[in-house]
């Protein structure tokens, strides 16, 4: 079955000079504000898209990768991940870096890192994010 999440967004003023809100509908935990320096500069206080990218990307990786590990007979304990989305004014993003560390009882370090790189390909945000390159760092905590 689909699902299908809402967001929207406001803005006034130039790119430069303007700033906004982005409020998360579907779940209704929050309106964020935004603006051009929150994405190249300090954040201060607010966020940006690549912000709410990594967010989307650090939580579903976890997803994919804790729905693989169940499947293969290795449930983790826990599994904590930190999505860095670069972006580059003039060029957009350019990609993301994965850092993963696992609480994985009965699971070798050589198990771990293969099965957080197959999770790293078939995360569906991984995916909509082909575009960019995707990079991983994966141990045993």
């Amino acid at each position: 079955m689909a699902a299908t999440r809402k967001a929207t967004a406001h803005w006034e003023g130039s790119l430069f000079e303007g700033q906004g809100q982005v409020a998360l509908e579907s779940s209704g935990i929050g309106t964020y504000p935004v603006s051009w320096p929150a994405r190249t500069e300090e954040p201060n206080g607010k966020t940006s898209p690549e912000e709410l990218i990594a967010a989307a990307h650090s939580s579903c990786y976890n997803m994919a990768f804790s729905n693989g590990l169940t499947k293969a007979g290795t449930p983790p304990q826990s599994l904590d991940t930190t999505a860095e989305v670069t972006f580059v004014p003039g060029t957009g993003i350019t990609g993301s870096h994965l850092t993963v560390r696992g609480v994985v009882p009965g699971l070798s370090a050589e198990a771990f890192a293969e099965a957080a790189e197959v999770a790293k390909e078939n995360c569906p945000v991984s995916q909509a994010l082909a575009g960019v390159k995707i990079t991983l760092d994966a141990s045993l905590a």
